[in-house]
């Protein structure tokens, strides 16, 4: 008698159960997260109105004026950027250190008043988005967000398996079977927003995960190139400019971070590699001036301009553009306010190019509003599948336990999960690593059960 075709699908099911189970709340957490940080040009006006929004009035004070009335006020602040208004009827904001807090600082550009403060990390769009990158626990919560996003492949390539209709009706499969109940109900709400989701949510994975520190440095380290040419004349430093990012802020665009930062003065060659621990920064420019050159070179409105901090530093005009088109980077020598460095979205790579366009979509920033609610519906669906298959899971699971899919011990190798562990192992080396510690762990768990049974049966 023939032996029976054997079945993967609980072997599918098992390896969406640990998918799920660890990937649904950095779902849930990042989807809100998203949508607080989706909505930030409608919120911070709204929510910060006394600090963001003026009247305009007839002449706006230079930047150096605003920068004395903040020095002024903060007299024991150390100042690392300035943002000009981006339009006439919004105030000034300077970036400052002062008694261990990093603070938001708000000046009227007509009256030179100043209007308020508020934490750089600890406000509602800083929060959101510390937590959004990692979790607010540093490099620790990156790689955490990273495998999450890893594992969501997972969760996607295993879930569109289970979904496969196999001969079912189309109810329960393209859209919920409303008239049923309790976990019926939950199921097809799973399955049904999952599979019309699955392509938008590997979007959303893959292109949050260029901006993680481990897969996404390698990622630009590979892709990410610019002519050797455009620095040969430049004196460099050992830092990059991602140096500039953090958590909570944005300066530069995706495509300038792994791009090594000028140094500024006649012999900074020479002290290159020590730029970073050289003398305080003596600019022998001023911030106006900074800020015509900005002009000068047609920079789009919404950029920052971050002060150098060493005698080798420059002055960083950046803006992370909506449209990446009018992305910009430009570094000054602090000394003479010559441009040491000009990069535009015509010296980004192909591949930069299209990344710089997946995030602006991903943060739902390129389109406008339409693509804001498009986003939104992205989030929702996120959050309704995350949250099903919570509920799911608690509806079944047995009281001790965690309601793991039971799999036959004899079950032979199926060679098409194997193929497609190897492939995310090479893709994401973080993520096929922990696949593979996942894996050989069950296959522990599974020989220790089958023991007792074998000894039971003989």
């Amino acid at each position: 008698m023939s032996q029976p075709t054997p079945s993967f699908y609980n072997l599918a099911w098992r390896w969406h159960f640990y998918a799920g189970l660890f990937v649904a709340p950095f779902m849930i957490l990042l989807a809100l997260t998203g949508i607080i940080y989706l909505f930030k040009p409608q919120l911070d006006p709204l929510l910060y109105d006394h600090l963001i929004n003026v009247s305009p009035g007839h002449h706006r004070l230079s930047a150096d004026d605003q920068l004395q009335r903040v020095q002024a006020t903060y007299p024991q602040g150390h100042i690392s950027q300035y943002l000009p208004p981006i339009n006439p009827e919004r105030s000034a904001q300077f970036v400052l250190s002062n008694a261990g807090r990093q603070l938001n600082v708000f000046i009227n550009p007509y009256s030179g008043e100043v209007l308020g403060e508020q934490d750089a990390k600890l406000n509602l769009q800083a929060v959101a988005r510390a937590l959004h990158g990692e979790l607010m626990i540093g490099t620790l919560g990156d790689r955490l967000v990273e495998l999450a996003a890893g594992w969501g492949v997972v969760l996607v390539v295993s879930g569109l398996y289970l979904w496969w209709p196999r001969g079912q009706s189309a109810a329960g499969i393209l859209w919920p079977r409303l008239s049923r109940r309790g976990r019926v109900l939950w199921r097809d709400l799973h399955a049904v927003t999952g599979f019309w989701g699955a392509a938008l949510l590997l979007f959303m994975l893959i292109s949050g995960m260029t901006w993680t520190g481990f897969w996404g440095k390698q990622y630009a380290d590979l892709w990410n190139q610019f002519p050797a040419a455009m620095w040969n004349n430049v004196p460099q430093s050992d830092v990059e400019a991602r140096t500039l990012n953090s958590a909570a802020r944005q300066t530069v665009p995706w495509a300038m971070e792994n791009t090594p930062m000028p140094v500024s003065g006649a012999h900074a060659e020479h002290m290159a590699h020590g730029a970073h621990t050289s003398g305080p920064a003596a600019p022998g420019i001023t911030l106006q001036e900074v800020v015509d050159t900005a002009s000068t070179r047609k920079v789009e409105p919404g950029y920052s301009i971050t002060l150098p901090t060493t005698a080798q530093g420059v002055f960083t005009i950046a803006v992370f553009a909506d449209d990446p088109r009018n992305d910009a980077t430009l570094h000054v020598d602090q000394y003479t306010g010559e441009v040491l460095a000009d990069v535009r979205w015509q010296h980004y790579s192909n591949v930069a190019r299209a990344t710089e366009m997946g995030v602006m979509l991903h943060e739902g920033k390129l389109f406008g509003s339409l693509n804001q609610i498009a986003i939104l519906l992205i989030c929702l669906m996120i959050l309704l599948s995350s949250t099903s298959g919570l509920v799911i899971w608690w509806k079944r699971r047995p009281k001790g336990g965690l309601g793991v899919p039971p799999l036959r011990h004899d079950l032979p190798t199926w060679k098409t999960g194997v193929v497609i562990i190897l492939a995310l192992a090479v893709a994401f080396p973080l993520v096929g690593a922990s696949l593979i510690g996942v894996w050989l762990l069950d296959r522990l768990l599974l020989l220790v059960r089958s023991k007792p049974q074998h000894e039971r049966a003989s």
